[in-house]
């Protein structure tokens, strides 16, 4: 058996310097804790003692966090994040007989994990306990990364590290009009078509072929025409329903990846394929490599492999 030092390490001593850095103050920390300041306090002492570095620089004002205590923070996070969600899991099961999973998503693919969720519940007859979360892919892949998500469906831009990454399908960037626009009556148009209209965006999201929409769209009109006027600057947008409320008024056509129209049944607006080029984001599956904490686990996740592609291909527009 290993005789190293870090076999004193304690969950507690792992969760005093998670929430110490979160904190970043000791008494706020300390009452989370439920303990004592200079329990807090001897704590950190002795878990730098164990570990054999300086996790923290201490001032008047101001708590650091050194190069050594960032290494050991990202682990740390995940043995007491994972520690906290297996004591969770367990006591689900022992109360209710449902094992419990955590599931990450974007919002724009949320109907179809939904489904997915549902369709599994049945399959295992009631047998897991959801929890769903949506964000943006930073947030998601950091929480999934971290231990606080067990799996996530979202956009990447490229696999993240420490993860497993399943790519389940394309998402293709399509247009919004009012019903009456001229564009609406073609199930597809081309960007050169688009040219004459200012678009609607999100400002921020998982598609970079979108931060520079002005170039996409007009990349493929006439070169060197002079006498083509410089298009307007996109609006850009936070939420949903404000991009189809610029789009209803006629201000502009709405450019999003297709998925955001899942749900959309609107009579007033219309969804048309864009070709030439043909822009799409990936929509993958994350989770950690490794053993799964329960069974269902990793049973859902095959679920979603299997389930997922083909739901979108059933609610395409």
């Amino acid at each position: 058996m290993s005789t190293t030092p870090l076999r004193a390490l304690t969950m507690r001593h792992l969760q005093c310097f998670t929430l110490l850095v979160e904190e970043r103050h000791f008494g706020r920390a300390a009452e989370r804790l439920g303990i004592t300041q200079p329990a807090l306090s001897n704590a950190i002492k002795q878990l730098e003692r164990i570990v054999g570095a300086q996790l923290l620089r201490r001032s008047t004002h101001q708590l650091d966090v050194t190069e050594a205590g960032l290494q050991l923070l990202e682990r740390a996070q995940f043995l007491v994040h994972t520690f906290d969600e297996t004591l969770a899991d367990i006591e689900s099961v022992l109360r209710s007989g449902r094992a419990r999973i955590r599931v990450g998503t974007m919002p724009s693919a949320s109907t179809l994990v939904a489904s997915c969720m549902q369709g599994f519940q049945r399959e295992v007859s009631g047998a897991v306990e959801f929890a769903l979360e949506d964000g943006l892919a930073d947030e998601l892949v950091a929480r999934t990364r971290s231990g606080q998500l067990d799996v996530t469906v979202t956009a990447v831009l490229e696999p993240p590290t420490g993860l497993v990454n399943v790519p389940l399908l394309e998402d293709p960037v399509v247009l919004v009009t009012r019903h009456d626009h001229p564009l609406a009556a073609h199930a597809e148009v081309t960007w050169r078509q688009v040219s004459g209209d200012r678009l609607v965006v999100f400002a921020a999201g998982s598609m970079p072929v979108l931060g520079d929409v002005v170039r996409a769209q007009f990349g493929h009109t006439a070169q060197g025409d002079k006498s083509a006027a410089t298009p307007e600057e996109p609006f850009r947008v936070n939420h949903l329903e404000t991009l189809y409320s610029m789009v209803r008024s006629g201000l502009g056509v709405g450019l999003l990846p297709q998925l955001y129209t899942t749900t959309l049944h609107d009579p007033a607006l219309a969804v048309i394929a864009l070709r030439r080029p043909r822009l799409h984001r990936t929509v993958s599956l994350l989770y950690r490599s490794g053993v799964t904490r329960n069974a269902q686990l990793g049973q859902f996740i095959a679920y979603l492999e299997s389930h997922l592609p083909h739901l979108q291909n059933t609610s395409k527009t």
